[in-house]
This record gives structure tokens, C-alpha cells and sequence, in this order.
């Protein structure tokens, strides 16, 4: 199941994210998402864990708590959809 964690500190970083839902089973990939051109963390990012009775679990007791001064939200990713418009198309 994949996870769509957001409201995140810019200090926390994918070990973070990989520790924190690793207390409620095994994490299969932690991505924090940055800003191509400053590398900064956008301050969201995803969580799959494969077992989806894990998965709920961690979303239930993380969702709402408080992590370096930010409460996370964390949520079920929506599939991302083929052929968005990108902001780097050219007109």
C-alpha cells in the first residue's frame, strides 16, 4: 500500500520517514519529494509498505502526530495519472 504522507518538516528526512512507519512493519521504500532546481524538500512525500493490515495500522497512529514541530498527515497515494500536464511543457 502506498502512502501519501504530507505537512512534513523540511528537516525530515526518508531514514526518518523509513524509521517512524518501520515501528508498524516492514517499509518497502520512504521518498521524500524535493524541488528539482534547489533540491529542497516540498515538504510531502510516500511510504509503501507492503502488508496493507501494516499499512492501516501505521496510518491510523500517524496520522495527526506531531513530528519536528509539524503534525503529518498520512493517507492512501491516489494513482498518478498518465499524460498531466507538466509545467515544463513548451507551448
Amino acid at each position: 500500500m502506498n502512502m501519501y504522507v504530507s505537512n512534513l518538516s523540511f528537516q525530515t528526512t526518508e531514514e526518518d520517514l523509513n524509521n517512524l512507519f518501520s515501528q508498524f512493519g516492514n517499509v518497502s521504500s520512504a521518498k521524500i519529494i524535493t524541488d528539482r532546481e534547489t533540491g529542497r524538500s516540498r515538504g510531502f512525500g510516500f511510504v509503501e509498505m507492503d502488508v496493507v493490515t501494516e499499512a492501516r495500522e501505521a496510518m491510523s497512529n500517524l496520522n495527526n502526530k506531531e513530528v519536528l514541530g509539524r503534525t503529518m498527515s498520512v493517507d492512501i497515494a491516489k494513482e498518478r495519472k498518465e499524460g498531466g500536464f507538466s509545467r515544463n511543457n513548451r507551448w
